[in-house]
């Protein structure tokens, strides 16, 4: 899902996560750099990653962990650094969810450019893998299990 589907419920019925900073911006959103990572337990493993200026900028997000078997992410020593990672445990990874016409059943994943985040700071960015080559920014996230 992308910005120009529906923005993500009223934060009544949301639980915040975390605040994150991203000073490039998302590809393809520059301006988006301040976010809020949302979620509703009915809809978990799904997530939403949303705009803090813009709130119906909003992105469905996963953790890969246990959704995407053997999923390895290769940073740049370049990424690690900027982001203040110097350790994979310290790392928050976020993939971006698309709906293909809506339906739940065509989601797709990118795995390619993950959102990774120093868990300490609150600050990440979004990168592609140096082992992209491995991986698709459309990988298909049929019969997902729920957390």
């Amino acid at each position: 899902m992308n910005a120009d589907t529906e923005p993500a419920p009223p934060s009544d019925v949301w639980l915040k996560e975390a605040d994150i900073a991203l000073p490039a911006g998302l590809m393809g959103f520059a301006e988006v750099k301040n976010l809020e990572l949302i979620h509703n337990t009915e809809e978990l493993p799904f997530r939403w990653l949303r705009s803090v200026e813009d709130r119906s900028i909003a992105f469905v997000v996963v953790q890969p962990d246990g959704l995407i078997p053997e999923y390895e992410l290769e940073l740049s020593d370049e990424d690690a650094a900027e982001i203040g990672i110097t350790d994979p445990a310290e790392a928050l990874v976020l993939n971006i969810v698309t709906l293909r016409n809506g339906r739940a059943e065509e989601a797709t994943v990118n795995l390619i450019g993950p959102i990774v985040v120093n868990r300490e700071t609150g600050t990440g960015r979004q990168v592609v893998l140096r082992n992209h080559q491995d991986y698709s920014a459309r990988h298909a996230l049929v019969g997902v299990p729920a957390e």
